[in-house]
Formats: C-alpha cells, sequence, structure tokens
C-alpha cells in the first residue's frame, strides 16, 4: 500500500513520549498536521480524515502519548504563541 501525506506527517512530526502522560489533544495534532501541510505545500484534509488515518496507525485523537518534533512543531508553537517570538 503506497504511503499517504498523512504517513509521511505522523513520520516526520510526531514522536512517542519518554515520560507517560497525556500527549497531543486532538487541537494540538490537527494544529501540528495544518502547519506540516502548510510547510509541505499538501491542502490539509478534514479533521475526521486525520483522525481515521490516526485510528489506522493505532493512535487516539485523544489520550495518545506523542510529542511534536520539527520544523511543524516549531511553526505550530510560534503560531500558536506569536508573543513569544
Amino acid at each position: 500500500m503506497p504511503a499517504t501525506h498523512f504517513d509521511r506527517f505522523l513520520a516526520e512530526s510526531v514522536t512517542p513520549q519518554r515520560d507517560s502522560g497525556t500527549g497531543l489533544g486532538r487541537d494540538g495534532l490537527y494544529g501540528l498536521y495544518t502547519s506540516w501541510c502548510l510547510i509541505n505545500n499538501v491542502e490539509p484534509e478534514e479533521p475526521a480524515s486525520l483522525w481515521k488515518a490516526l485510528k489506522k496507525h493505532g493512535i487516539a485523537a485523544e489520550h495518545n502519548n506523542l510529542n511534536m518534533t520539527g520544523p511543524a512543531a516549531a511553526d505550530y508553537i510560534i503560531s500558536s504563541a506569536p508573543d513569544l517570538v
């Protein structure tokens, strides 16, 4: 099965947490995804499509153990808190 842009997003933008915790919630995951799409010139799909893709990978949209990583994480953080810059 060919890789989808969701596969690339997961490979490039999330990593498992080392410590147990709540991980990213729906807002954080979708915000990170839209930042990744912007950086990669990919048209973002609706949130339901992302949740479906995550489920195929065994990842829950809520209560996962994912952290942000990579350029999309930096973009999302800066976009979310422009006063920090």
